[in-house]
């Protein structure tokens, strides 16, 4: 599908888009962006063999920014005529027009998408709510069939279907189909009064025929009947000080809290961040590399493109114990004269874009 044909998808022509643009290009305005997002999401779930809850929903709309030095300016509308672009562009210049004196600064140069890193055939919303329950069902079965002990499952698969566009100032167009899915299990076994819960679950920029291949889903749930039966034979761990350590997988949480955002660029322009002013500097052990890269086939945090259109990368944050960089947007690459990384990220069109991460984990020591 091309760009324009995409563009087309959101009621909004070539010329009307460059007409609000245009709107935008003052003298005092360092770049602007128009971000046009349309989102299908459909979840179902299970609960006792029987489908407790279904549900469907879809929005669409336009986020409106300009940057002028640190200011940015920003309207959003989820009507899309060429009078709302209008009225969004004029509201997003008017915040950022910045007071004269102000010198420009430059955009650092982005790379344009050419991959694909989650082909999908089938979209999201063609995939027939008989067939997401027939999944389900199936499951339901299958962790029951694993041991009598098992007493309920809980099921549910949830699905988005996400199409974006970004035309920029500097005269980029371009734009990306984002599915994203997920299946996740509870299964609650009980052996007299003693009753435990065990959970597994998966998913990723996947189609939906991702999760039978090879019965995935069916070994999906014999994992989580597995856990909640191991369970009901646990015993309280030792209290005390002792040493821990942490598997790959879930663990990367911590990994991802207490050093992930520390190293978003927004934060240490600011200097609010413990990893402020430490490049190039020792903050880890030596057989410590950490990495943030977006580019990993069908993972839930890959993408081709961020959402201010740039390709995303594989950035080293830490290298050895070593401060490499940060991840970064347009806005605090620009402002910190450092590389931008295609980490800008949005929440939704009604959201203004912050550096966040893709996949970050640390590297076999």
């Amino acid at each position: 599908m091309s760009d324009l044909i995409r563009l087309s998808k959101f009621g909004v022509t070539e010329l009307e888009a460059q007409h609000a643009l245009d709107r935008l290009k003052v003298r005092d305005v360092d770049y602007a962006d128009l971000y046009f997002e349309s989102r299908t999401s459909e979840s179902v779930s299970m609960e006792e063999g029987i489908v407790k809850r279904a549900a469907k929903s879809i929005s669409q709309g336009v986020g409106v920014r300009a940057t002028a030095g640190e200011k940015t300016g920003f309207a959003c509308s989820d009507e899309l005529t060429k009078k709302d672009l209008e009225i969004a562009a004029d509201t997003a210049r008017y915040i950022a027009n910045s007071p004269k004196g102000d010198s420009p600064v430059p955009v650092p140069t982005q790379r344009r998408p050419t991959r694909d890193l989650y082909p999908i055939e089938r979209a999201k919303a063609e995939v027939a709510t008989s067939e997401r329950v027939a999944l389900l069902n199936e499951i339901d079965a299958e962790a029951r069939r694993y041991d009598p002990r098992i007493k309920n499952v809980m099921a549910s698969f949830n699905t988005e279907y996400k199409v974006v566009a970004v035309a920029t100032s500097d005269g980029t167009l371009v734009t990306d189909i984002q599915p994203l899915s997920r299946l996740q299990i509870t299964c609650i076994a009980e052996d007299g009064e003693n009753r435990q819960v065990g959970s597994f679950g998966g998913g990723g920029r996947v189609a939906f025929e991702f999760y039978r291949e090879g019965g995935r889903h069916l070994g999906y749930a014999r994992e989580a009947a597995r856990e909640a039966i191991l369970n009901l034979s646990a015993v309280d761990a030792p209290a005390g000080v002792m040493p821990v350590v942490l598997a790959g997988g879930w663990p990367g949480i911590l990994l991802h809290e207490a050093i992930g955002h520390g190293l978003e660029a927004d934060f240490n322009r600011k200097k609010t961040s413990a990893f402020s002013n430490l490049v190039g500097k020792r903050v880890a052990s030596d057989v410590c590399t950490i990495v943030d890269d977006g580019t990993l086939p069908s993972r839930r945090g890959s993408l081709n493109m961020d959402d201010e259109g740039t390709s995303t990368s594989c950035t080293t944050l830490i290298e050895k114990g070593i401060l490499r960089g940060y991840i970064t947007d347009k806005l605090n690459a620009r402002l910190m004269g450092i590389p931008l990384t295609g980490n800008g990220r949005r929440e939704n069109y009604q959201s203004v874009v912050l550096p966040r991460m893709t996949n970050t984990f640390m590297l076999a020591g």
